[in-house]
């Protein structure tokens, strides 16, 4: 049985198991659906609550999350403007570089098409002037020719060469300029050139010919057909140079143009036109100065080489000797020390020997001090008696 006590008037019932269960059950149904009531109300009441706040928090959220994006847009729309404003610097900038390229490309067109033009007028004033000056000199020798007969017309140009030389004479006062005479080796030049220092060395030496023509001669030679001939003329007569004085060819540009070097067929050879006589003269003998200054110092130097291979040869011949006499000597040294052994082996040996005579010797004198009448004629009766004799009778 169970006890149920009432909680107003106190009283107490006694009921069975079964209505004590059924009691139990009603009230334990009724106050859970009322306590699911209450939970399911405040259940209710903490999701609105709940849905409130992450609504306010998710208002707040957005209302960062827009207010950042805002000044992200903001500092965007800032950095734009900025760069914006450099790359209109910046494209001003290069604007004014290429205005200022463009600017100093059209001045140094200019110039430079001055600079063409004014080039343009010189060559053409030089090539006029060259022009005028080879038409002067065309009639000058023209005119000049047709006054000689074809004798003189060589013979002409020999005197107008040797007339200038003579001129400037002044200008070389060790010089020798006459005509070759010397037929020895078969054949001769015009004119030989030396000039000599103040110590008389040879500084330069020229074999020149002169080649003239009358335009009025059947056989037109050319420079060419002379020179083998000069070439063969300035090694016999021991010239360094030959040079061929020619108005031959007077309309060949190759010849009009002024010195002509022709040492890729001959060596050391050139062509001229009588003008460029005397500067080539002078040419060639400035050059053979400043050559002889150097060929002095290389003659010094040779000079000194010769000196030092002297002293070198003195030198070679002294260590030579020397060896020679040091080994003969060194032979007789040797032979000397063999000597001196073979004289310290037989000393040595003489040495020896002496010694062992001193020591038989020794042994004799110790023999001999030992030695004594008793020992003498120990085992000897005879002569114990006759020495017992003798000492009775002192």
């Amino acid at each position: 049985m169970n006890e149920i006590k009432c909680p107003k008037c106190g009283t107490v019932f006694q009921i069975n198991e079964t209505d004590y269960e059924s009691i139990v059950s009603q009230i334990r149904n009724h106050e859970f659906e009322k306590e699911i009531k209450i939970k399911e109300e405040e259940f209710n009441k903490d999701i609105d609550n709940a849905v409130k706040i992450a609504k306010l928090d998710t208002e707040k959220s957005l209302q960062d999350l827009l207010s950042k994006k805002e000044l992200e847009i903001n500092n965007l729309r800032n950095e734009l403007a900025l760069q914006k404003q450099e790359n209109a610097l910046e494209i001003q900038k290069e604007v004014s570089k290429k205005d200022q390229t463009i600017a100093e490309l059209n001045n140094k067109l200019e110039l430079n098409l001055n600079d063409y033009l004014l080039k343009e007028k010189n060559i053409k004033e030089s090539y006029e002037e060259k022009i005028k000056n080879k038409d002067e000199q065309l009639a000058y020798y023209k005119d000049f020719k047709a006054k000689q007969s074809t004798k003189m017309v060589g013979e002409s140009l020999e005197q107008h060469c040797n007339n200038e030389f003579n001129k400037l004479r002044p200008l070389f006062p060790h010089a020798y300029f006459e005509k070759d005479n010397d037929i020895k080796t078969g054949s001769k030049g015009d004119f030989i050139f030396r000039d000599f220092d103040d110590e008389g060395t040879e500084i330069v030496s020229i074999m020149f010919e002169m080649k003239n023509q009358n335009d009025d001669t059947a056989s037109k030679h050319k420079n060419e057909d002379f020179f083998k001939e000069l070439d063969k003329d300035r090694r016999e007569k021991n010239c360094e140079y030959a040079v061929l004085v020619s108005l031959l060819e007077i309309d060949n540009e190759y010849y009009n143009e002024g010195i002509v070097d022709v040492s890729h067929k001959y060596e050391k050879m050139y062509v001229i036109r009588p003008q460029f006589f005397i500067p080539l003269i002078t040419l060639i003998r400035t050059l053979a100065q400043n050559a002889l200054k150097y060929k002095k110092e290389l003659a010094v130097v040779r000079n000194q080489n010769i000196d030092i291979s002297h002293f070198e040869e003195n030198m070679n011949a002294f260590k030579e000797g020397f060896s020679r006499n040091y080994r003969i000597a060194s032979d007789k040294f040797q032979k000397a020390i063999e000597e001196i052994d073979k004289t310290i082996d037989h000393l040595q040996k003489t040495k020896d020997a002496l010694l062992s005579s001193e020591n038989n010797l020794r042994l004799a004198n110790n023999k001999a001090e030992d030695l004594s009448i008793k020992k003498l004629t120990h085992n000897s009766e005879t002569m114990a008696n006759m020495f017992k004799n003798l000492k009775d009778e002192k």
